[in-house]
């Protein structure tokens, strides 16, 4: 038996008599840009036990949810194609360290246990929250929780989403310079549930000095939630009735704008740069001006195949049309990085883009301009809305 396959059998072998902590995952050699470890942990999802693992990137984490043997079988792939050169179990008896040296060499220790007790599932599960239920009135006003600060059932995938936000969102804003007062504008902010998890983080968790206004067209819900804000008593956030379009983002150093539709979603990226913002944040949703663009033209390349099934002309035009948003942003001064924003369980609208403020060179900008009409060209596409706001 390999050393791969005792460790293997160690780990089934706790599950199977209720000695395991936790497995951790380290030295990342595999070809996934930008993961660095993998933690795993056993939870309990509608009192069936389960495997939880966290995929830790660069920029974030994802969590996925496994059946025991699927969750063995992905940690088994992980360790002998060499992904993974360490891993450690974590059990009450022992600790066990797995350790690729490489293709011929591998080692296999046993260890003191680190950990004699078992976790309780349910604080298990809640420990690594930064937004956490109890207290929280804003929550229980908005039909999250109930009045002693359980999250409601039918809330529990918002709650998720919420602080899956805040998690993304916490590394890019620790990583802001510094500012007397953090300016932060939330665009089409809708009921407020976003807005009002990021004040609570900055303000409460951060502790930093900071004003957050969520713009929002519908008049009820920016009464709504100004009158949640202040049964909250969170002084420094407002709601504003208005369109992205309409707004004065001047002074705003972290502009986020979540599911604008189509142009909107430019609209509110146009406010961001002319006000020099430090960060912008978006999440677009729709893409009818490239979609149309495209249809017009029908330009023929290697991809025109693609133009004769609905499908994946909409998943082309959500490609070229966010791509070209963060060429964009990165001529005018940003460095940008696309990714998962929350399940397709939750919202089809997955994509976030983050652009952080980064000064280019003039020859930078240039080789950015030059793709930009390279790309245009190609598809087929005469103007990018965004293109047309700032001028270019």
């Amino acid at each position: 038996m390999t050393n791969q396959e005792q460790f293997i059998a160690l780990l089934n072998k706790s599950l199977d008599e209720n000695t395991f902590i936790k497995v951790s995952l380290a030295n990342y050699k595999g070809f996934t840009e930008g993961l660095k470890n993998c933690y795993v942990k056993k939870i309990q999802i509608k009192q069936k036990d389960k495997l939880s693992i966290t995929y830790r990137y660069q920029t974030k984490d994802i969590v996925k949810n496994y059946a025991y043997s699927e969750g063995v079988a992905i940690i088994a792939g992980f360790i002998t194609q060499g992904a993974f050169r360490l891993a450690t179990l974590f059990t009450i008896e022992f600790d066990s360290v797995f350790e690729f040296i490489n293709k011929d060499k591998t080692s296999l220790k046993k260890n003191k246990a680190t950990h004699t007790e078992l976790p309780s599932l349910e604080h298990n599960t809640q420990k690594n929250r930064l937004i956490v239920s109890d207290g929280k009135s804003y929550l229980h006003q908005l039909n999250i929780t109930d009045e002693k600060g359980k999250v409601n059932n039918h809330s529990q995938d918002k709650f998720k989403q919420i602080n899956h936000y805040v998690e993304l969102l916490s590394p890019l804003i620790k990583n802001l310079s510094k500012h007397e007062t953090l300016h932060v504008s939330d665009m089409g902010a809708g009921k407020g549930y976003l807005t009002f998890a990021l004040y609570d983080y900055l303000s409460n968790v951060l502790h930093l000095q900071t004003q957050v206004t969520g713009v929002e067209f519908r008049k009820d819900l920016v009464e709504l939630c100004n009158g949640i804000a202040e049964k909250s008593n969170f002084k420094d956030l407002h709601f504003v009735e208005g369109t992205i379009e309409a707004y004065d983002a001047k002074d705003t150093n972290v502009l986020i704008a979540l599911h604008a539709c189509d142009t909107a979603t430019d609209d509110a990226i146009y406010k961001g740069i002319t006000a020099n913002a430090d960060l912008i944040v978006v999440a677009p949703c729709c893409h009818k001006q490239i979609r149309k663009e495209i249809e017009k033209h029908k330009t023929k390349n290697e991809l025109d195949f693609l133009l004769k099934h609905g499908i994946f002309l909409e998943r082309q035009a959500e490609m070229v049309t966010d791509g070209l948003r963060s060429l964009l942003l990165e001529y005018y001064d940003y460095t940008t990085k696309v990714f998962e924003f929350v399940s397709e369980a939750n919202t089809p609208k997955n994509v976030m883009i983050v652009a952080e403020k980064k000064l280019k060179t003039r020859e930078q900008q240039e080789e950015i301009r030059k793709k930009i009409k390279e790309t245009k060209a190609y598809f087929g596409i005469e103007f990018h809305y965004l293109e047309k706001l700032m001028g270019l």
